[in-house]
């Protein structure tokens, strides 16, 4: 009778582990919330414990995933290993390089050359680009130059010639 009460029990127990979901069934039902919750994430399942992980791009995501594994039925426990890896944020590119209207590039050229003390240079501004015409000595030849570079023309044209 012992024996039977024995065989008996262990049937029930057979019956009952055997009814209940088993971990291929589990991990589909887990993969399938995870892929509309955290397509990124995967999840591994070992008699009814759940491991998932993988990167998500926010809390959130790594929550809605945990959520929905516990909410499989079968589950005995969720280990979330999920990573949250924030999206790069990428830098905003430079700004192009103003170039300044004609009449502020001319402006600029005048005035770093009356500065500089330099005369006899005709200055035309045309579309960004600067022409200097006109006779200087050596020396004044380079400060013209860097005068106009300064101004950030789009291009310098050197119709400059030196005095002899």
């Amino acid at each position: 009778m012992k024996n039977r009460s024995i065989l008996f029990a262990c049937l029930i127990t057979i019956g009952l582990v055997s009814c209940g979901p088993n971990d291929t069934k589990i991990k589909q039902e887990v993969s399938e919330k995870l892929a509309a919750s955290a397509p990124t994430a995967t999840a591994d399942v070992a008699k009814g414990v759940v491991t998932l992980s993988g990167e998500v791009p926010d809390d959130a995501t790594r929550t809605a995933a945990e959520d929905g594994a516990k909410s499989v039925k079968g589950v005995k426990s969720v280990t979330n290993n999920i990573v949250v890896t924030p999206a790069e944020v990428l830098a905003p590119p430079p700004p192009p390089v103003e170039i300044s209207p004609d009449d502020k590039i001319r402006m600029s050229v005048d005035s770093s050359l009356n500065a500089s003390g330099i005369t006899g240079v005709t200055v035309t501004v045309i579309n960004g680009e600067v022409t200097l015409a006109g006779e200087v000595t050596k020396d004044d030849l380079k400060k013209a130059r860097q005068a106009a570079d300064q101004s950030k023309p789009k291009k310098v044209i050197n119709n400059l010639t030196v005095k002899k």
